[in-house]
Order: structure tokens, then sequence, then C-alpha cells
């Protein structure tokens, strides 16, 4: 690697922000590129669902797969809003409900909705929408950080993950992703206006958003003192970004406490709704153990080793230092991932917008030959994009 190449990965964010990323990121040329990555992996991905799915006509084929699960519920909050209390079954027996489900995206939805789509496609809409920013903030991200073939190969990988097929399906996650690594993008070039309103909607959109908010406080942290260091501007634009993102996920928290009237209303409906509770990673240790020791299912075992070579990569990433808000975002989105007892295999799913688990390949593949890198993240996408695929089409459990 070059000394400019070296330099780029270590030096501080420069202090104007959009101009000169959208020069260095090839501008409209770098981000179409960027998008037809997105375009193409989604096709690829769509079609092998198409394949894989031998259901009867009743099910509702392709359009049916991508309304599944999760998407029920999100869609429930776009067009009937938020119960205002606990729901009970017959037995009076607690169960989960619409108030587990953060706002942003079923909002999103409603938007559209009210314009004149259908809810169902303006829930995929959305989705598909907000999945080709995250692409496109993606590639911007790598550039900002390293350099514009890593972006291109965050991008890559990350829309050919396993279990990537999210991005095509009414869930959240392409919406939380685009706000994530547009705040990242802002923080790294000092955009603070953005940064503050993108970390509060992906604090608005899912839990995680807590990960993203507390990453720009350290992107903040580190302006300030910047900024005290050489008395060029005023330290109040990142302090108040980082407060404002600080603010989305507790604000959620305490409006659904007080619809129900219980402060731990939140946590006592995902309990008993998707046996959710933190338990400090003892759930996942019993899994993998389980597992890998008496497990008989492929899927089961494929998502431990999922789980297993997701921590290694992100100890990897970490030991090469990376822009520490990035760094942070990606401990404590894992912490939370890992250290929830739930539904093993949402597990996957729920790994997808961590990041910190694609940065060595990203920053390997922007290191290789072009040909080196093309052919790995090809085989990559091959395995990734057929794996979720197969859940979707196959296997017949929630993802």
């Amino acid at each position: 690697m070059s000394l400019t190449e070296e330099q780029k990965t270590s030096d501080p964010a420069p202090a104007s922000g959009g101009d000169s990323l959208w020069r260095t990121a090839g501008a409209w040329r770098g981000v179409g590129i960027a998008f037809g990555v997105y375009v193409v992996t989604r096709i690829a991905q769509l079609a092998m669902v198409v394949w894989l799915d031998h259901s009867t006509p009743h099910a509702g084929g392709l359009r049916g797969r991508l309304l599944v699960w999760d998407a029920g519920w999100f869609l429930k909050v776009a067009t009937t809003g938020y119960p205002h209390g606990y729901t009970e079954d017959m037995a009076g027996q607690l169960q989960g409900n619409e108030l587990a489900f953060f706002p942003g995206y079923p909002m999103l939805i409603k938007l559209f909705a009210f314009v004149g789509f259908d809810p169902r496609t303006a829930a995929i809409g959305v989705s598909w929408v907000a999945s080709a920013g995250a692409a496109i903030g993606l590639y911007l991200l790598g550039t900002s950080l390293y350099n514009r073939r890593t972006g291109y190969a965050l991008a890559a990988l990350c829309m050919t993950a396993p279990v990537s097929i999210v991005f095509s399906m009414a869930y959240s996650e392409g919406v939380f992703l685009a706000f994530v690594a547009g705040m990242l993008v802002a923080a790294h070039r000092r955009v603070w206006w953005a940064a503050g309103l993108l970390g509060l909607a992906a604090a608005l959109t899912r839990p995680t958003g807590a990960a993203a908010a507390l990453a720009l406080a350290v992107a903040a942290l580190m302006e300030v003192a910047r900024i005290r260091r050489e008395r060029d501007a005023s330290i109040w634009p990142p302090i108040a970004a980082a407060a404002v993102a600080l603010a989305g996920v507790p604000s959620f928290l305490i409006w659904v406490g007080n619809r129900v009237g219980d402060p731990t209303a939140w946590f006592r409906i995902q309990a008993a709704g998707w046996g959710t509770s933190f338990d400090y990673g003892t759930s996942t240790v019993n899994f993998l153990n389980t597992t890998l020791t008496l497990g008989d299912g492929w899927v089961p075992i494929s998502v431990a080793l999922i789980l297993i070579v997701a921590a290694v990569a992100a100890v990897i990433a970490l030991i090469g230092k990376p822009w520490l808000p990035l760094a942070v975002y990606g401990v404590v989105a894992m912490g939370l991932v890992y250290g929830q007892a739930g539904f093993y295999h949402s597990k996957p799913r729920l790994l997808v917008p961590v990041l910190l688990t694609l940065l060595p390949a990203a920053i390997a593949a922007g290191r290789a030959r072009p040909r080196v890198a093309v052919l790995s993240i090809a085989a990559w996408a091959v395995f990734g994009l057929w794996y979720g695929a197969y859940l979707v089409a196959v296997w017949p459990y929630t993802i």
C-alpha cells in the first residue's frame, strides 16, 4: 500500500464534507456503480427465491414471501397504529404486540400509503428504496474512511451477506442501515446537523439505534477535543448532534411505558412475544455448545458457524484499529445481538447491519488485485444470496 493510501486510512476527516467526498467518490458514476451493485444483487436473490419456492399458489408467491413474519407487525403499526396497553390471551397470559416495534419504518410505510400506494406495496417499496440508499451510503462510508475500492467492496459484501434477503423484504434493516451509514458518513465529514438527524432516525427505527447514537457521541467527543485543541469552530454542533441521537431510543421506550402505564412495558412485551431479554450471552453460549455438540439440523449448525465467524471477523477488524466511532457502533451492536436471549435463527439477520464483521474482508478486497477481489466477492455472494433465499423460500421458520 502506498504512503498516500496509508495516510488516507488514518488521517482525520476533512473539515468540509460533501463536495470533497462527492468528487473522491467519483460523483454520479461512482454512486451509480454502487446502485448497480444493489440492483444486481436484489435481482439475483429474488430469482433464487422464485427458483426455490415450491409452495402452492395460495402462499402468495414471491410477493407473499416478502411480506411474512415481522412484516405483518410493521404493517399493523402502519395501518392501525399502536395499541394502548398489553395484549393477553384467553388464559390471561401476556402476549407480544405492536408496541415491540419501533416507529421509523412503519411511519415511512404510512407516508407512502398516504399518497396512494397499497400498504403492502408501500412496505416493500420503502424497504427497496432504503436498501438502495444503504448500498450507496456504505460505498460513501468505505470511500470516506479508506478508498473507492473498499467502498464498493463494503457495499457488495453487505448486500450479499447471509440473510441479506431482508433488504428485499418488508423488514426494517434496510431503512436502519441507510440511516446508520448516512450518519457515520456525515459524522466523518463533520456535517453535524445531518449526523444528528440521521442518528435520531436510526434510533427510532430499531433498538440497536442506541449503538449508533453512542457511536455518534464518540465522534462528537473526538470533534470537541479537536476543536479545543485547534480552536477553529464551535463545539456546540457536534454536542447537539449527539444529544439528539441519544434521545431517540429512550424517548420511544418512555413513550411505550407511558402509553401502557408501566415503565418496563417494552421489555415485558419483547420477552412475552419473542423471548427476548438480555442475559449477557448465556443463551448464545448455550446455543453454540448444544448445536455444535448435539445439533442435527444444518441450518442451526450454519447459524452457529456464522456467529463464530462474525465474532472472529470483528476481533480482526478491531486489531486493525478502525475509525473509533465505527468500532464503538460495531462492538455495542454485536453485544446486543450476542448478549440477548431470543430466537437463535434471527441472530444472523440482526448481524447484517453491524458492518464491523465485514470490514476486514472489505479492506482486503480494496487492497487486492481487482480480479482476485471480484472473484472472492462473487464466491461470497453466491453462498450469501442462496442462503437467504433458502431461508425464505424453503425453511419454515421466521428469520
